[in-house]
This record gives structure tokens, sequence and C-alpha cells, in this order.
């Protein structure tokens, strides 16, 4: 299997199904949050333009840690109870059939330990096969809590979930992080996206969002983490604003979008959010 599935809207359908099984065969309402993919849709419902989707369901787990082995134990079970397998190399991704053509769904734990180096695997006390990789940053998810119900259809049997998922501040901070750390253009992407359509308002509401979760001071690496942002957003033929327009132009062939203008709103939304939130601490 490719580390990288196509993003689609029928890749996303399916992982959120998957997200409600999981859900389903935990029982209740399990304490990890979802930060990946999947939120876009849910902080940006008003956008023109529909997000490009996701294969994956990331979720953050330290609530869940912290809770100890029962529920990790818990997690697990249910994620087997759900079809899903571990990868080979990585306990902390498992990978599922997504019951849709090409549709391969990539569950992964992802968590933010102070007492365990970064990019370490974090093996759970009462689990055969489950952890979760120690990604600075993706804590903040943990810190701005939205509880969401989904809704799906298998079988022609409705079936819901309720499950925590993290609100514009702690999104666009936790996807800041991975930005920095892993470089990718769907990263960039994403967050021009949500500071673009997001229901708060715009870049300045998300400024104001993060705030609230940052409190009265910004940490130095949160510091850098939105420079180096900004960085990759100063003009037009940086690799930020060229990953969001070429990702919108392919996704919306329907509509007659200009590329130039996308890289000037993608520009413009990074400066005015990166001013906001520095002003702000």
């Amino acid at each position: 299997m490719a580390d990288e599935q196509p993003r689609s809207r029928e890749a996303r359908a399916a992982a959120e199904r998957a997200l409600i099984r999981i859900v389903h065969h935990y029982g209740s309402k399990p304490g990890l949050v979802v930060l990946g993919g999947l939120v876009p849709d849910l902080l940006c419902t008003a956008s023109p333009y529909q997000h490009a989707g996701t294969t994956d369901i990331d979720v953050q787990v330290d609530l869940e840690i912290a809770c100890g082995a029962v529920n990790t134990r818990r997690l697990e079970e249910a994620l087997m109870n759900a079809e899903f397998e571990p990868d080979s190399e990585r306990v902390w991704r498992w990978v599922a059939d997504g019951h849709a053509p090409k549709a391969v769904v990539k569950f992964e734990l992802l968590a933010d330990l102070d007492d365990q180096p970064a990019q370490v695997t974090v093996l759970f006390d009462g689990c055969e096969r489950l952890g979760a990789v120690n990604l600075r940053g993706t804590g903040a998810a943990t810190r701005d809590i939205a509880e969401r119900e989904l809704r799906t259809r298998v079988g022609g049997v409705e079936q819901h979930a309720t499950i925590n998922v993290t609100g514009l501040g702690g999104y666009l901070l936790a996807k800041t992080a991975a930005a920095r750390s892993r470089r990718k253009a769907k990263d960039w992407y994403d967050i021009a996206y949500v500071l673009i359509y997001n229901d708060a308002g715009g870049p300045t509401a998300a400024a104001e969002a993060v705030r609230r979760v940052l409190g009265p001071e910004t940490p130095g690496s949160v510091r850098t983490a939105l420079d180096d942002l900004a960085d990759n957003f100063t003009g037009p033929s940086d690799q930020g604003p060229q990953a969001y327009a070429e990702q919108l132009v392919a996704d919306h062939t329907e509509h007659d979008l200009d590329y130039g203008s996308l890289l000037i709103d993608a520009v413009t939304a990074v400066r005015l959010f990166h001013k906001a939130v520095i002003a702000g601490n």
C-alpha cells in the first residue's frame, strides 16, 4: 500500500464511516480527539468549495492515555472489531478497507507527551499492537474540543457516533505544527483553506480562536511554527499558496477559478492570521 493515497470526497466518506464503526464498537464516546482531514468540513460548512477530502482518521490520544490501560485496550479491541489491522511497521497506524473503490482508510494515533522524546513510538500498556507516535504540537487539539455527532447508513441501518473533535483554534495550532515538521503540500492547503473559509469569519477570527487556546503568552515552539508558516506564504511563488491553489483548481474544474487570485488569497489569509496571533500575545 502506498503511504499516500489520493484525497477524494469518496475517501473522506469512507473514513467517516470507518470512524463511526470504531466508536460503535468502543461502546461510548472515547477520549480521543479527531484533528485531521475530517475536520475542515466541520469548520467550514458554508464554504462555496468542498474540501479536498482525506483518507486518514487522525486522532490525538493524550486523554485516552490518561485514562489508563483499560481504555487503550478497549480502543484496540474496537479497531479490530471494526476490521482494522495494524501496519506491519508502525503500531500507531492501523488500516482497513474503506468499502469504496480503491479506498483504504488509515487510522493514525498521535500523542504529545512531555516525558517522551519527539517522534518516538509510545506503546500502550495492556495492548498487543497499539501505540501512538509522539508529535509535538498535537496536544493543542485537546485544549479546544467540540463534541460532534456523526451519522451514516451501513447496510440500510443508520449508525451514529458522538466524538470529540478539535475546534478551530486547536486545529490550526496542531496543523501548523504538523506543517513545520512534515513539509507536506496537503498541510499548506488545509491551513489556507480553513483560514479562508472557516465559519467563524476568516483569518482574523481564526487568530482569535488560536489566542483563546494559547492564553496570554505564545510558547516559543508555537511562535517558531507560526513564523515558519508565514515564511512559506510570503509571496505567490512560495510552496504554501502554490499548494493551496493547485489543489483547489484540481478539485473544482467546474468553476472558472483564477489561479493568480487564489495565490493572493492564500498569502493574504496567512499574513492576516499571523499578524493577529502575534499581536495578541
